[in-house]
């Protein structure tokens, strides 16, 4: 059934009901509100760079609350973020996909959500047979099947990684969180994969991040987890990120899932609709800038300087460096493909909204790309740690040259009888999250050999309890399900005991952002190394369950 004859329908009912002597309040608001979603990208076309810059990118992007309220864990959104895939010689004549994703964002499977996003690696093995998410942290939540759960390894001995994901400081308002995936040489390559002759590469893409309170590398995806899928199909082999570059020219977008919405048709016909109060940072013009510095690198920037040290050279200090990088600029322009339907509407009966009616894609300068707003339909908001601006909370379906479209309306032009006016977007009462919980048999890689410290507990701001141990960098579980020898283990130890000596959390590694401040994560998950184990040790998070 089209928008407009579920309208017309709805019409048809009240004038039965009207002819029939039955007052109007006989059909209630609450059978007329159907209740649906908000759904859609945001799309931020950039400028492609020289197919040479293909060793990884970084960028920073605005972190802020984009809903005022959760509201419960059917809402899934990432904020603006892209999608890292191999660069190919040529398309293959086969399925193949790919990546790594992820970025910050709300996912349906998050347990300890709050209004702060969290940040999630996301690495997709082929075809979505397994995804990497963070050390301890992958395909669902079943330990006898660890899809992708041993897929990343630790590498900072000063960030925790929750399962649930990286968390950021409460409160985070619209602060540049600045990441990127760099390859470090920190494996061997290998000729044969798991007792096959599929080919592992020596590529450990590595997460770097720059916040105001951690800086530099904090895990990278160990490189079987990538070269696993050739095992599983040698059509794959050696088109997989542990040995190929990165595509340098990658999409940007905002992906939204799942915004709440109700929509609701009047006597007359007209159908309404209203979403979840939805915002977005702004800054003292009330501007949103949201995307900042994507950059590009070749091998020079990091990986060479890295790889001489290794093999004898003097010590590499960890900065990227400019001459190996090359910024993306931004046209100014920008889409989107948010629609507002009911649950359970096929495609064709999603209805876009008219998103330029109060939102205007801009280049704020050549390296920054965000939105000016209608102030007619956007307010500016005061919240504690900022100003958001809230989008249009209402809106009326119109037909514009044979369109369907979802156009912003004030609150006093929606029919008090739609019922609209009395719909909550608030979080819902829920029993306390399930715990995240590893394997704990005395003969798992989490024993044996096990940690040498343990265990300590850190509270976050998410209202959770993270236990972790201190582990040795090649005796943590990730490495001992990464196809690697104990030799091949050993000689990662002694790169990692070299990175640890001279590559600390609060030295620069990737350029800071013209402008702005910089995000910060929970100080809960930032940790000291305990005396002993600063040089060659690592913290793995073996639980997270909801504070007492």
């Amino acid at each position: 059934m089209s928008v407009k004859s579920q309208g017309r329908q709805a019409a048809r009912r009240w004038a039965t009901l009207l002819v029939a002597g039955l007052a109007v309040g006989a059909v209630s608001a609450a059978e007329r509100i159907e209740r649906g979603e908000m759904a859609g990208y945001l799309l931020v076309p950039n400028e492609k760079v020289p197919e040479t810059f293909n060793a990884g990118f970084s960028m920073y992007v605005a972190a802020w609350p984009l809903v005022k309220t959760y509201p419960g864990s059917r809402f899934q959104t990432g904020l603006f973020g892209t999608w890292m895939f191999a660069q190919l010689d040529a398309k293959p004549d086969f399925k193949l996909y790919s990546d790594i994703e992820g970025g910050l964002g709300w996912w349906r499977d998050t347990r300890f959500a709050t209004e702060t996003p969290k940040f999630i690696m996301g690495g997709v093995a082929p075809n979505f047979s397994e995804w990497a998410n963070g050390p301890g942290a992958g395909k669902g939540r079943d330990w006898n099947k660890p899809s992708g759960k041993y897929g990343i390894a630790q590498l900072s001995p000063w960030v925790l990684w929750p399962p649930d994901g990286l968390n950021l400081k409460q409160g985070t308002c619209g602060e540049w969180f600045g990441y990127g995936y760099l390859p470090l040489p920190l494996a061997q390559p290998k000729a044969t994969t798991a007792g096959t002759h599929v080919p592992t590469g020596d590529q450990c893409w590595t997460l770097f991040l720059n916040t105001g309170n951690f800086k530099g590398p904090v895990a990278f995806f160990t490189p079987y987890f990538w070269s696993r899928g050739g095992v599983e199909d040698p059509r794959f082999s050696g088109l997989l990120l542990d040995s190929r570059p990165s595509n340098p020219n990658r999409a940007l977008q905002m992906e939204t899932q799942h915004i709440p919405s109700a929509q609701a048709t009047d006597a007359k016909g007209e159908t309404y609709a209203r979403v979840a109060p939805t915002r977005f940072p702004a800054g003292r013009d009330g501007e949103s800038a949201v995307v900042h510095r994507i950059t590009s690198y070749n091998k020079s920037a990091l990986w060479d300087g890295v790889k001489a040290w290794f093999e004898g050279g003097p010590a590499a200090r960890g900065a990227i460096h400019a001459e190996g990088s090359v910024l993306h600029e931004f046209t100014g322009r920008g889409g989107a493909t948010w629609r507002i339907y009911p649950d359970g509407a096929t495609k064709e009966k999603r209805t876009p909204l008219a998103w330029t009616s109060f939102a205007t894609p801009m280049a704020a300068d050549k390296n920054t790309f965000g939105y000016r707003w209608n102030t007619n339909f956007v307010t500016r908001t005061k919240v504690r740690a900022g100003t958001l601006n809230t989008l249009p909370e209402y809106f009326r379906l119109v037909t514009r040259t044979n369109k369907f479209e979802w156009i912003p309306v004030s609150a006093s032009e929606v029919p008090q009888e739609t019922g609209l006016a009395e719909i909550r977007f608030d979080r819902p009462d829920a029993k306390p999250s399930d715990p995240y919980e590893t394997p704990d048999g005395a003969e798992t890689p989490w024993k044996k050999p096990g940690p040498v410290a343990g265990p300590f507990q850190a509270r976050l701001g998410d209202g959770s309890v993270v236990t972790y141990y201190w582990y040795r960098f090649a005796d943590q579980p990730a490495l001992l399900h990464a196809d690697l020898t104990k030799a091949e283990r050993e000689a990662m130890q002694v790169r990692v005991e070299k990175l640890h000596r001279n590559w600390t959390k609060d030295r620069e590694y990737l350029a800071p952002p013209a402008f702005g401040k910089l995000a910060e994560l929970d100080p809960g998950i930032v940790v000291t190394p305990p005396k002993g184990l600063k040089i060659g040790y690592v913290p793995i998070v073996t639980r997270q369950e909801p504070a007492r």
